[in-house]
């Protein structure tokens, strides 16, 4: 069950890659990672996602990397 959802009034981007039960999450940045007991991913969140998502494709055009931060 794979799913991606926008969510304008808090600006997130959710990316739903299993429908199993989530035990912990860890952040790095705008990046929320949820985990299984096993540490396998289940879902992403993207916080501030219209500012991450135009950042990323300006250096995916510049052949840039980017720093999560």
């Amino acid at each position: 069950m794979r799913k991606i959802k926008y969510s304008k009034d808090v600006d997130a981007l959710l990316i739903e890659l299993s429908d199993k039960p989530i035990d912990y999450a860890e952040e790095e940045g705008q990046i929320i990672v949820h985990f299984t007991k096993e540490g396998e991913p289940v879902l992403f969140e993207i916080l501030d996602a219209r500012e991450f998502i135009l950042n990323s494709m300006a250096s995916v055009l510049q052949e840039k990397e980017i720093a999560l931060s």
